[in-house]
C-alpha cells in the first residue's frame, strides 16, 4: 500500500483536486491522470459502476498514479467494508446524518485499535498477502485510508457540531444536490436558505481545523477554494461541457 497523497497534500493545506466517474472505463481513470487530476471518485451511489468494475478501476488508478476514493451505494458497513477490500484508498460515505453514522464509517473503514474493519487473508487491498505481514498492513491501512463523510441532509446540519468531533474523519463533505432538496429547492444550491446552510456548515469545518470538501465545476472552482476548501471535484458531464463549450465558441467564431 502507497502513502495516500491526498492525506499528504491536506497536511501541507493543499488541495486535492479529483474527477467524479460513475461508470465503469478503466480508460477514464487513465485520461483523469493525463489531465493532472489527484484522484478519481469512483461513484456507486450513482451510475452503473459494480462491485467487479471497483476493483478494476482501482487498479487504473494505482497504474497512473491516482487516489482512488470510493463512494459506496449507502453508509453501510458491509459495503464500506467490500470496496476497502478491493483497494480503495478511502470512502466517501453518503448521508451522514449523526455522529452515530460518523463513527460508524470510521469504523467500517479502520482496523484495531482505531476501528473494527473485518479482517480476512489475502485481500487485494493488502498485496494478497504476499508483500507485507497482518502487522504492518494493518498498521499501514489505519495511517493511509481517508474517511470522507457527505453532509447532504437538514437533519445533518442540526448535528454538524456534533459530527466535527468525531475522531478518525479526513474530510467532512458537503452534497449540495442533495442538501438543496432536504432544504425544500431540489437541484437549486444557490437559493439564499441552501447557499447560506452551506457557507455556515463550511465555516464550522474550517474553524474546527478540518478539511472541507464540496464539488466545483469550472466557473464555481476559485469560489470553493477561497471558503477554506481542499477536498475537491467535478463531474465528468460539468468537465466535458465547459471544454465544448469553448471548444465550439471557437469553431463558430471561425465558421462565420
Amino acid at each position: 500500500m502507497k502513502p495516500n497523497q491526498m492525506k499528504a497534500k491536506f497536511a501541507a493545506s493543499k488541495p486535492a483536486f479529483g474527477l467524479s466517474i460513475m461508470f465503469p472505463s478503466p480508460q477514464m481513470v487513465e485520461m483523469a491522470a493525463g489531465l493532472g487530476f489527484d484522484w478519481v471518485l469512483i461513484d456507486c451511489e450513482h451510475g452503473s459502476i459494480s462491485l467487479e468494475s471497483v476493483e478494476h478501476l482501482i487498479m487504473a488508478a494505482e497504474a497512473a498514479n491516482l487516489t482512488p476514493i470510493v463512494r459506496p451505494p449507502s453508509k453501510s458497513a458491509k459495503e464500506i467494508q467490500q470496496v476497502m477490500d478491493l483497494g480503495a484508498m478511502g470512502v466517501q460515505v453518503p448521508h451522514v446524518i449523526t455522529a452515530e453514522d460518523a463513527c460508524g464509517a470510521v469504523e467500517a473503514v479502520k482496523y484495531h485499535p482505531q476501528g473494527a474493519r473485518t479482517m480476512a487473508a489475502g485481500l487485494r487491498a493488502q498485496g494478497y498477502g504476499l508483500s507485507m505481514g497482518n502487522d504492518e498492513y494493518i498498521e499501514t491501512a489505519n495511517r493511509e485510508t481517508l474517511v470522507c463523510v457527505q453532509i447532504e441532509d437538514a437533519e445533518a446540519l442540526e448535528n454538524v457540531d456534533e459530527i466535527l468531533k468525531v475522531e478518525g474523519i479526513d474530510v467532512f463533505f458537503i452534497g449540495p444536490s442533495d442538501l438543496s432538496q432536504s432544504l425544500g429547492f431540489p437541484g437549486n444550491p444557490k437559493a439564499p436558505p441552501v447557499a447560506k446552510a452551506i457557507d455556515e456548515a463550511l465555516k464550522k469545518i474550517v474553524a474546527a481545523d478540518h478539511t472541507a470538501g464540496m464539488p466545483a465545476s469550472t466557473g464555481a472552482v476559485q469560489g470553493v477554494i477561497s471558503k477554506g476548501v481542499r477536498y475537491i471535484y467535478t463531474h465528468i458531464p460539468k468537465l466535458l461541457t465547459s471544454a465544448a463549450g469553448t471548444y465550439f465558441e471557437e469553431a463558430r467564431g471561425m465558421a462565420k
